[in-house]
């Protein structure tokens, strides 16, 4: 059943490569284009609210930071 309604691996990857190397731009969303999202071709997609909240996706980033011991410069928001 899940043959049907779901991807192949090869096939499920394919958004992810999508992400990194088309010229999409940023704060964009790739995932299959085919019925509810499930499968089909890669393409943009719309994001959940959830996935749109950008405290969660904060917290997601400083818990990532500590689990992995990798943390990536801040770069500052003002215009100098």
């Amino acid at each position: 059943m899940a043959g049907r309604a779901a991807q192949s691996d090869d096939d499920g990857a394919l958004p992810t490569l999508y992400a990194a190397v088309a010229d999409i731009p940023g704060n964009s969303h790739a995932g299959p284009s085919g019925f509810l999202e499930g499968r089909g071709a890669p393409e943009l997609v719309d994001r959940s609210a959830r996935a749109q909240d950008a405290e969660v996706a904060h917290r997601l980033w400083e818990i990532s930071e500590e689990l992995t011991g990798v943390a990536f410069p801040r770069r500052s928001l003002r215009a100098d």
